[in-house]
């Protein structure tokens, strides 16, 4: 496997769990997906761990869901793996909206967990 694919799936590891989670509406599970103390910016003020992501996911739609694709990724360390997505949030009541994430996944006690999330709408 090379450097690239092996940094793909730590990405997809933790995100393909995200993706579950939030496309069946599941804010807790989530917020599982992220370290304690992550640093998550959605389209609203950031928060600081695991309730805040769960507070920001339940505010979401029911029907709401992600398909994502990985743009580029940088390794910094093994336990570290930095991505830049595409990601199209659909809904059932308005057009799908397309957004950058940043994230940046940490290898924890063998799982990989997202440590900082950070989104940008350009238009």
């Amino acid at each position: 496997m090379n450097r690239t694919t092996d940094n793909e799936a730590a990405l997809r590891d933790v995100l393909d769990r995200w993706k579950a989670a939030v496309d069946a509406h599941e804010p807790e599970q989530v917020a599982a997906q992220f370290t304690e103390d992550a640093i998550f910016q959605g389209l609203h003020p950031y928060s600081v761990g695991r309730p805040g992501v769960a507070a920001y996911y339940a505010s979401q739609p029911i029907g709401m869901a992600a398909a994502y694709q990985i743009l580029e990724t940088r390794r910094l360390t093994d336990d570290l793996v930095l991505g830049y997505l595409s990601v199209d949030f659909s809904f059932t009541d308005r057009p799908t909206l397309n957004v950058k994430l940043g994230v940046l996944v940490q290898r924890v006690q063998g799982t990989w967990h997202i440590g900082h999330y950070q989104v940008s709408r350009l238009e």
